[in-house]
């Protein structure tokens, strides 16, 4: 796959999450979250931000585990993930 394909596919599984109207469970979501995060971000690393420091810990925990993981390999991630939970879109 090339990084235009693979850009593209990223994009289409993003709008597909972004659409869905499956409640997914928490920990999924900080996958989503995590895998989104460091693929968009290209900037060092990303400070979660909001008002509930309980939920940026969860987030930043989320974020560490993803950290060894190239741009490219958290697009492929997210999209496995939204090919897994995301049948209704």
């Amino acid at each position: 796959m090339t990084s235009e394909e693979l850009n593209i596919a990223f994009q289409k599984a993003f709008e597909k999450a972004c659409n869905t109207k499956i409640e997914l469970p928490p920990d999924v979501m900080l996958h989503f979250y995590a895998y989104y995060k460091h693929a968009t971000h290209t900037e060092g690393f990303y400070t979660p931000s909001g008002d509930s420091e309980l939920r940026n810990a969860f987030k930043l925990n989320a974020l560490f585990q993803v950290k060894n993981l190239t741009s490219e390999e958290a697009k492929f991630k997210y999209i496995e993930l939204v090919n897994k939970h995301i049948t209704d879109v």
